[in-house]
């Protein structure tokens, strides 16, 4: 990792810290929660190395980026501004996606908003969905899993933060990245969801100790309110995007999900990404199973880069 270029870029009113790598087409790698670039180490190395320009910011809020106080800041209009800012940056008209998690649903968004900017999308562990036009998503949330869903805890500024404070940073990555619960995160009532997670006694194959700490040190630095912000914002990004109901995604897609993610199964994610509404809304649409958990980049990273791949590959092709 000591090869990569750093950059500090100007875009839609803030900083960005991106590390970038490569000569060819223009690859941008968009993290989750609670990640930074850092999440990518495996991906940035395998597809430079396969002839293509990777760009891997730290989102609004993350790592050595900017972090704007109010939540207020961090809609996906925001961030989705923030993204064309960076393929500006770079001289492309055109960039592949590839995002996870919350980068998923940046992915997914700016190809619905700006499918002239986005050759190609993949999309790891979140697939696009409808808009409820009758429900605000905090509202459907508590509704069918009560307030101990995580994403409802991270509502009340300051609440997360304060609990998450309660443990050293590298716990509470450990709490995190190395989830294996199939089912939703929901706390039992009065118990925070930080608290809720098991810490594991020993790690996973796919990840170090030292790749942990590299994780807690820059969350040490950054805190997690500037993370936590964009599900604060999620309501207000229903109220903005009333405007795109029933819209389609046209740019050619992929969907890489690992089949022990977070409510794969209990949710009815699996019948949902292998039936007939996904397809209808992203109609150039392939879907990948693997055998992982939700943060499969890491976890299966051959497997994820090899598919990453053969996507961009046949397009460039094309």
């Amino acid at each position: 990792m000591e090869d990569l270029n750093h950059h500090r870029i100007k875009t839609n009113g803030i900083f960005l810290h991106v590390v970038e790598k490569g000569t060819g087409p223009l690859v941008l790698l968009l993290h989750g929660f609670p990640e930074f670039w850092y999440s990518w180490r495996h991906q940035i190395t395998f597809l430079v190395n396969h002839g293509y320009h990777v760009v891997a910011p730290d989102l609004r809020g993350y790592g050595d980026s900017d972090s704007p106080l109010s939540y207020n800041s961090y809609t996906l209009l925001h961030l989705l501004g923030d993204l064309v800012g960076i393929i500006d940056h770079f001289g492309e008209q055109q960039a592949f996606l590839v995002g996870h998690d919350w980068g998923a649903l940046l992915a997914w968004h700016l190809s619905l908003h700006r499918p002239d900017r986005v050759k190609g999308l993949i999309a790891i562990s979140v697939p696009y969905y409808q808009r409820n036009p009758d429900a605000k998503v905090i509202e459907s949330f508590r509704r069918i899993y009560g307030d101990g869903l995580y994403i409802c805890q991270f509502q009340e500024p300051g609440r997360a933060e304060k609990a998450f404070a309660r443990y050293d940073y590298l716990t509470v990555m450990k709490k995190f990245l190395l989830i294996t619960k199939t089912d939703n995160l929901v706390a039992p009532l009065d118990m925070e969801i930080i608290d809720y997670l098991q810490t594991p006694a020993v790690l996973p194959p796919w990840i170090t100790e030292e790749e942990l700490q590299v994780y807690a040190d820059k969350f040490q630095e950054t805190g997690f309110t500037g993370p936590l912000n964009y599900y604060r914002a999620m309501d207000m990004n229903w109220e903005l995007y009333g405007a795109w109901q029933g819209s389609k995604i046209s740019v050619p897609s992929k969907f890489i999900v690992g089949d022990k993610d977070i409510g794969f199964d209990t949710n009815g994610t699996r019948e949902y990404v292998l039936g007939d509404t996904f397809k209808s809304l992203v109609p150039d649409l392939q879907v990948v199973i693997l055998d992982g958990h939700h943060f499969i980049q890491q976890e299966k990273a051959q497997q994820v880069s090899e598919e990453i791949l053969a996507f961009l590959h046949k397009l460039s092709v094309d």
